[in-house]
């Protein structure tokens, strides 16, 4: 069956962002049967879950996926929408420095943005807080079987999100910890073969 990945990147960020572009060449390189898909993302959260489940839609409708299997990596705020999608659909999903209270974070972001990559001017508003409010996931439980679903990395030196967040909360899932680092995630591409080991696809 054909595998997918769904690659989510972060706030104002793309997908020719360094980390979304290893990340391609990567699987593109060592599995190139992998269907790599990474879209630049709407600048409202609701309109970007809905961009990213209609790429899911097959899975969404509960019909037989004729577009084969999903995987998903998420970074910072890619990784809170991530972890919405892999509880709705069943998914693994690798996570990134992720966000996990973004709409307390993004607040000193409400106003006029631009993005770096595409140029794009947009406004962040209240409302995109109670959006992203609304897409929260609890905590993966101990003995529920979807806490196997996540592979949660950080770097303890991640100079715009706490890192203890993500370790809090996922904390029975698997884990890698790095000390020192940034919200880059440095040295990602030495963790590619890990991520693909997670996935399955080795």
């Amino acid at each position: 069956m054909q595998k997918n990945i769904l690659y989510i990147h972060g706030f104002n960020s793309s997908p020719q962002s360094l980390k979304a572009m290893k990340t391609q060449r990567y699987f593109h390189k060592n599995f190139p049967q992998v269907n790599f898909v990474c879209p630049q993302l709407a600048s409202t959260p609701n309109n970007a879950i809905l961009q990213l489940e209609c790429i899911l839609a097959p899975l969404n409708n509960r019909e037989p996926s004729n577009n084969g299997t999903w995987l998903i990596i998420g970074s910072s705020l890619g990784g809170y929408f991530a972890n919405y999608l892999a509880n709705k659909y069943q998914c693994l999903a690798v996570l990134i420095n992720p966000a996990i209270r973004p709409f307390e974070l993004l607040e000193d972001y409400i106003g006029e943005q631009k993005n770096p990559y595409t140029k794009d001017v947009y406004q962040v508003t209240e409302q995109h807080m109670v959006e992203l409010k609304a897409i929260e996931q609890s905590a993966p439980k101990f003995d529920d079987e979807q806490k196997n679903n996540y592979l949660v990395m950080v770097q303890t030196g991640d100079e715009v999100l706490d890192y203890q967040q993500a370790v809090d909360k996922f904390q029975h899932s698997r884990l890698i910890i790095e000390q020192g680092g940034d919200h880059s995630f440095i040295g990602f591409d030495e963790k590619l073969p890990i991520i693909a080991d997670f996935l399955q696809l080795t």
